[in-house]
């Protein structure tokens, strides 16, 4: 089908504003083709059309009057559409019309009043349209309220035919009566305590499947096979005297004194012959690192003076040596519990040696252990409170490994190129970096919004921009990571 459409769109909501007048214009000659398409919404989104009629009510210019059923054509997506007839479209002039839902719950809503305009073709110059008046439904109303007329008188003499059969139905005691006298008939009853007597009782099949089962239970029973490998087993007395013959070999035992000597030795001297380090250092020695390695393998030392170039100075006393090949490892710990570790890339006494200098080595506890700092927010920016008490509080942090962390929510201050607020030193990125965060919907419902942030290397937050035009500032979060420089 071929149609001249035009398209309408409106947003239920209260209003003051008068009649639309749009810009459509039909032609008396646009018989069948003159087609008016509606695409209704609430509150941003499309008004569901279920459970509704709707009603076209259109009035023109000579007085004449329609009321229409106009077409659903997508109920969930709000759309619907109407084309006039034959009858509509010879009324050329002004028309003024409104469009109604009628829900089957009782409710009824205006959606809008709007204008458009029927020219009148050349070939139709000489018709005169008579005012008529049509309201769609009228004669089907009045057919479904005679239906149930019938249909209530249908039922009336049913139920006359059926309260004559009142006087047969059995009376309240004579029911209870005849209730009781079966209850109390213990010939035709069994009592629970019969029940869980005869539950408890085996089947024929079930003591079957029980017997079978033992005897297929080869655990417990003993094959002959068995018993001729147990009757030529040793007996206590054979077994005692085989013991006893084994424990007069001294030359394949050893004796207490003999452990006592062999665990006092070492093989390799990892400490001192009393458990202590194995030797003192005075680290304040330039080479004191090359001397280390001057003893092949693992040994251990305790450091009396440090030398500054120690991490945490002095408080590292407990140094651990390995060498192997051409390189050697030196791992350390201070009173606090801190590792630190230092590698060379030879091991050979009396020459320079390459170290790669003091590493700390972290642990997982290092790793979850963090402070939170709390920014001074400036240029209007303030700390945002959620309706719902919920903590959004402006906080930045930084790990073990240099992972700086920012959370948190803000609102009210300026976008541009000046700050929000500033990072302290050591919380500083290693170049400029952007982020892109969620920002408040508020005058854009149902459509996410995003603010595009910039942390310089100087520590400068910058809310740079927000795509929400409507309320940029309302609600700006943060929940970003970087590597500190």
């Amino acid at each position: 089908m071929i149609y001249k459409p035009a398209k309408l769109t409106f947003d239920v909501n209260s209003r003051t504003s008068p009649s639309v007048k749009t810009d459509i214009q039909f032609i008396t000659q646009d018989l069948n083709t003159a087609r008016l398409d509606f695409a209704l919404t609430k509150d941003g989104v499309p008004l569901p059309l279920s459970a509704v009629v709707g009603k076209l009510v259109l009035v023109m210019s000579n007085g004449s009057k329609f009321v229409r059923n106009i077409t659903l054509v997508d109920k969930p997506e709000g759309k619907a559409e109407y084309v006039l007839s034959a009858d509509e479209i010879r009324h050329y002039g002004n028309v003024k019309a409104e469009l109604l839902m009628y829900y089957t719950n009782g409710q009824a809503l205006s959606i809008h009043r709007f204008e458009f305009k029927i020219d009148r073709s050349l070939i139709d110059q000489d018709i005169a349209p008579v005012a008529e008046y049509y309201i769609d439904d009228f004669e089907a109303l009045k057919t479904q309220i005679e239906d149930l007329y019938d249909d209530v008188i249908a039922t009336v003499a049913e139920l006359e035919e059926k309260f004559e059969d009142l006087d047969n139905v059995e009376t309240k005691d004579g029911a209870q009566a005849k209730v009781d006298a079966h209850a109390n008939n213990a010939d035709v009853h069994v009592t629970a305590a019969q029940k869980t007597a005869w539950t408890a009782k085996e089947t024929p099949a079930g003591a079957q499947a029980k017997v079978t089962e033992h005897a297929n239970n080869l655990t417990m029973h003993v094959t002959s096979e068995e018993r001729a490998s147990w009757n030529a087993r040793e007996t206590t007395q054979g077994a005692q005297i085989k013991v006893n013959t084994h424990e007069a070999k001294t030359s394949m035992h050893v004796s207490d004194v003999e452990k006592t000597k062999w665990n006092s030795g070492q093989l390799s001297k990892i400490t001192a012959d009393d458990g202590k380090a194995y030797q003192r250092i005075n680290a304040t020695d330039p080479s004191y690192l090359d001397r280390l390695l001057t003893l092949p393998g693992v040994h251990s030392w305790y450091v009396h003076e440090a030398h500054p170039d120690m991490p945490v100075k002095s408080s590292m006393r407990a140094l651990s040596v390995f060498s192997e090949n051409t390189y050697g490892w030196v791992i350390g710990a201070n009173n606090r519990g801190e590792m630190y570790y230092n590698r060379s890339t030879t091991n050979t006494a009396g020459t320079a040696q390459e170290w790669g200098g003091w590493k700390r080595l972290l642990t997982d506890a290092d790793a979850s252990t963090v402070s939170w700092k709390t920014p001074t927010l400036s240029n209007g920016w303030k700390q945002y409170v959620a309706p719902d008490g919920s903590n959004h509080t402006i906080r930045y942090s930084k790990d073990a490994f240099g992972v700086v962390e920012i959370v948190g929510a803000i609102y009210g201050g300026a976008i541009g190129s000046v700050p929000a607020f500033t990072l302290d030193e050591g919380y500083t990125p290693i170049q400029q970096t952007y982020f892109s965060g969620v920002a408040s919907s508020v005058g854009t419902p149902g459509v996410p919004q995003t603010h595009r942030t910039l942390i310089g290397t100087d520590g400068k937050v910058v809310i740079q921009s927000c795509s929400n035009s409507a309320n940029p500032n309302e609600f700006i979060t943060f929940g970003f990571r970087f590597k500190a420089k």
